[in-house]
């Protein structure tokens, strides 16, 4: 199968060297000196530094002859830069008059001046487009790089594009599972790295593993009534992209969101933390675009909005716990709180 992968972060670098195990896999990479670069390297020294990619993947920097490669009925594009480029690249696909027919997207979070969700974004840019789906769940970086086992979800309303997922990307360690609840796991890609912030925060406060258990279960609870208000299935944040996510996100030693949250604790400013990290931190973009739709559907989220206060409200970490362990007390499964 022909594979081209939009974005040569770290996550579009880790699939496109999984692909190249089994398919025909293209990298596009914006920049003619990174194209170069891997090509020579055989590393992506930014975002994967140390790991050897294949030598059969093959790159990119024009994206006309990126998207001419996987254009076939039998092809599939895989976008894979962060939700803030899925517009523009997008427009571009329309621009050049070279829309893959199969398209699969890899980001996580809501777009932040529109709050739409990265599907949302795809149907504003490409009406037309039916065959298009979301593949999230539980997985860093480096280790699907490393070959380690991991676990997916491609979830879509076409078939044909679950189908084409399935073969492009079930082998090796890599598992994937399917189903149609495009909603429910983008909404879980989105909220989980906020969730994982808070849980940063409380780790950096040496609050306890106590308290970091309550906080992802009542993190979860915060996911799942949102997506229920937006349309996703209950089982969706129970399974792979909703509980498996939020798991992995909270508690990795790798997870940019959670490392945010743990500098906030020691007292670094945000725009400290950001500048040192090196890579897109999506719960900090994202809070924001969270908490303003929960709010307008009348949705109860308490950790984000104390991740909020925290990010942009200059609220103390701990006297954001504080607040958190104030709030009166109430049954477990409202549905309210």
């Amino acid at each position: 199968m022909k594979v081209a992968v939009l974005g040569a972060g770290a996550w579009g670098t880790a699939l496109a060297a999984h692909l190249a195990a089994r398919h025909d896999a293209v990298l596009w990479a914006r920049h003619g000196a990174l194209v170069a670069e891997f090509a020579a390297r055989r590393e992506n020294a930014r975002y994967l530094s140390g790991v050897t990619l294949p030598a059969a993947l093959r790159y990119e920097a024009d994206l006309a002859a990126a998207l001419a490669h996987c254009g076939g009925d039998d092809a599939l594009c895989v976008v894979a830069t962060p939700v803030a480029g899925l517009r523009a690249l997008c427009r571009s696909m329309r621009e050049l008059g070279r829309v893959p027919a199969h398209i699969v997207w890899v980001c996580k979070g809501f777009e932040a001046d529109t709050q739409l969700l990265p599907h949302q974004v795809v149907a504003a840019e490409l009406p037309d487009h039916m065959s298009n789906g979301v593949l999230s769940g539980p997985s860093f970086a480096r280790e699907v790089a490393q070959g380690l086992p991991v676990a997916l979800t491609v979830a879509s309303a076409s078939a044909a594009c679950r189908d084409l997922a399935l073969a492009a990307f079930h082998h090796g360690a890599m598992r994937i599972y399917t189903g149609d609840d495009v909603v429910g796991v983008e909404v879980g890609g989105a909220v989980k790295n906020v969730l994982a912030i808070a849980t940063g925060i409380s780790d950096g406060l040496a609050l306890g593993l106590n308290a970091r258990a309550a906080l992802i279960t009542r993190g979860l609870a915060e996911m799942s009534r949102l997506g229920a208000a937006l349309g996703g299935l209950p089982a969706t944040f129970t399974g792979l992209t909703g509980l498996g996510d939020l798991i992995l996100t909270a508690t990795g030693d790798l997870s940019r969101n959670r490392t945010v949250g743990l500098q906030l604790a020691e007292g670094r400013t945000l725009d400290d933390i950001l500048a040192g990290l090196g890579h897109v931190a999506e719960g900090v973009h994202c809070a924001r675009a969270v908490l303003a739709i929960a709010q307008a559907r009348g949705v109860d989220v308490p950790i984000t909005q104390a991740v909020c206060g925290v990010l942009f409200d200059g609220v103390a970490p701990r006297d954001a716990v504080n607040a958190l362990l104030r709030r009166d007390a109430r049954a477990e499964s409202r549905t309210a709180g």
